[in-house]
């Protein structure tokens, strides 16, 4: 019978902790800010193979990050795994997270491990998914949007919805990608002509999606795996690439500082930088682009190759000056805006 590598590697490391330890500490808190039922799915997987309890939570990866920083100095998380790597870099760059550096390292994609060395490895990506928006096809029947532009059509007023950067790394990563794009002053003034088309900003980044795909909302900002994840399950949304060019997402995990069970931590980490820890996602009709170069990727995944895509500044705009101000000035000249 072959035993694969990361039931070696968790083995290993479980063989390693003393014999007390082993019995009063075999669970794990996570923090997990991927759709539910892949954090579900990553989770018994997790168990099914280590034997290791998770304790698990899901929220956006604002209320994440937050949460991590309300908890600073007595940490009640082991692992932040999943979101958008914007607010993994800051909470390094704060000290909020442990520096690790898995054996797995060299079977990841470059955009992971340079993930990681931005971090000071206190991050590490584990997949990727490119910015885009979705659109029921029922609703929006002629001359559909390509591009950013487009979406201030004033046809789409009240119709789009798109997430609160406050709370959502998706909305982080459009509000970063924007600023990119066309200079900040710019980006400001295009998100005020947009606020027209918004009926709801809210807290989790793929309910816009959801919204459009059962018509509550004709158009919404996602990232274009999760427009696609829709389409599967059936609804009518085409998923779009922006024609001006698009950010992306690392999505990353990191160690909790301090955390209660540092080393079902580091098994959880190695463990899910598996190939076959990272094929869970498929299974939960995930579709983001995995970052250990062995893994499959789901055939339903946006072609990254065929997306016009920036040269995202991660550790810029993951920095917590620049996070700061940029969601500072959201809240003063989009989210204070009446409706």
């Amino acid at each position: 019978m072959m035993i694969n590598r990361f039931t070696l590697l968790a083995a290993t490391a479980m063989a390693l902790l003393p014999a007390t330890t082993i019995a009063q500490a075999k669970e794990l808190v996570l923090y997990c800010t991927v759709g539910e039922e892949w954090c579900r799915a990553q989770s018994e997987a997790f168990t099914r193979d280590t034997g290791i309890n998770v304790l698990m939570t899901r929220k956006s990866s604002g209320e994440t990050y937050a949460q991590i920083k309300a908890e600073e100095g007595q940490p009640r998380g082991d692992v932040w795994w999943g979101g958008t790597g914007d607010p993994h870099l800051q909470a390094a760059q704060e000290g909020l997270t442990e520096e690790y550096r898995s054996p797995l390292l060299a079977e990841l994609q470059p955009w992971a491990v340079s993930q990681a060395e931005t971090s000071g490895y206190r991050t590490v990506g584990i997949y990727a998914g490119a910015l885009g928006f979705g659109y029921n096809s029922t609703m929006v029947t002629e001359n559909a949007p390509a591009c950013w532009k487009d979406l201030l059509d004033a046809r789409y007023k009240d119709d789009i919805q798109v997430a609160n950067p406050n709370s959502s790394g998706t909305s982080y990563t459009m509000l970063a990608t924007l600023v990119q794009l066309m200079g900040e002053d710019e980006a400001f003034a295009y998100l005020k002509e947009l606020h027209a088309n918004i009926n709801q900003y809210t807290k989790s980044g793929s309910a816009p999606i959801r919204a459009a795909a059962t018509g509550e909302s004709a158009i919404g900002i996602v990232f274009m795996h999760d427009a696609v994840t829709q389409t599967v399950e059936g609804a009518p949304i085409v998923t779009v690439a922006p024609c001006e060019g698009t950010g992306y997402e690392v999505g990353s995990m990191s160690l909790i500082k301090g955390g209660p069970n540092p080393e079902e931590a580091k098994i959880w980490y190695d463990w899910a930088l598996s190939a076959k820890a990272q094929e869970v996602g498929a299974t939960a009709k995930s579709f983001q682009v995995p970052s250990n170069m062995k893994a499959a990727t789901p055939p339903q995944a946006p072609k990254l190759s065929e997306i016009k895509l920036i040269d995202y500044d991660f550790a810029k705009y993951g920095s917590s000056e620049v996070r700061n101000a940029l969601l500072a000035r959201w809240d003063a000249e989009i989210g204070a805006l009446p409706k």
